[in-house]
C-alpha cells in the first residue's frame, strides 16, 4: 500500500524503559507536534491536492490549540514517542461545522504515536490518561473520530470500549467515523 510504514522496523527501544504520560511542557510543543505529524503522514493519499499537507500543519502546530485543550505526550527516556490532544472545555476549531463539546462531553484529537515505537502499547496509555483526566473533570462520556484507513485505531477503540456512533461526512466525500465511551465512575 502506498504510504503505509513498516511497523516491524522498530527504533532500538530498552526493553524495560518507562513510559510516562503527562501533560506536555510549552517547550516541548513542537517535538510533539512533529511526533503528531509523523505519525499520520502514512495516511495522506498519494493524490493528495494539498488538504492533507495542511492539515499535517495544523498538527503539527500545538502551541496553536494548547490555550484551550489539553496536550498530553508519552515520554519513554527523555524522548516524546507519543501525543494527544483531549478537549474538555475548549475546541480545536479547526474545521467547519465542528460544533461545541455537549454537557458532560470530553473529545479526542490527534492521537498519535511515533511510527517506531508503535505496537507497545503507548496509545492504549494516551487514551487512558485522557480518561482519566475527562472523569476528573467530571465528564461522562468521551468522543473521538477516526477515518476507514485507520484500521488499528478503530481495533484499539473497539478492544477499549467504544461504540460506534454517527458519522460526519465533510461536503467533499470525506468520512470521520464516530465514536463515543460512557466513562464509569465519572462526577457527572
Amino acid at each position: 500500500m502506498v504510504n503505509q510504514v513498516d511497523h516491524r522496523t522498530r527504533l532500538a527501544w530498552p526493553a524495560k524503559m518507562a513510559i510516562e504520560v503527562r501533560e506536555a511542557e510549552p517547550e516541548e510543543y513542537a517535538d510533539a507536534g512533529r511526533v503528531t505529524a509523523l505519525a499520520y503522514r502514512e495516511f495522506v493519499p498519494p493524490d493528495d491536492v494539498g488538504d492533507w499537507g495542511r492539515y499535517l500543519a495544523r498538527m503539527a502546530d500545538v502551541a496553536g490549540r494548547a490555550d484551550r485543550t489539553h496536550i498530553l505526550v508519552a515520554v519513554e527516556d527523555g524522548r516524546i514517542v507519543g501525543c494527544v490532544t483531549l478537549e474538555i472545555d475548549g475546541r480545536v476549531g479547526d474545521w467547519d461545522g465542528d460544533p461545541p463539546l455537549q454537557p458532560g462531553e470530553a473529545h479526542i484529537r490527534m492521537l498519535g504515536v511515533d511510527p517506531g515505537a508503535r505496537a507497545r502499547g503507548i496509545g492504549t496509555r494516551l487514551m487512558a490518561a485522557c480518561e482519566a483526566r475527562a472523569r476528573a473533570a467530571g465528564k461522562g462520556f468521551v468522543t473521538l473520530h477516526t477515518t476507514k484507513r485507520m484500521e488499528a485505531a478503530q481495533r484499539m477503540y473497539s478492544r477499549l470500549g467504544y461504540e460506534r456512533t454517527e458519522d460526519h461526512v465533510f461536503p467533499d466525500g470525506f468520512v470521520l467515523m464516530g465514536y463515543r465511551k460512557e466513562l464509569s465512575g465519572s462526577i457527572t
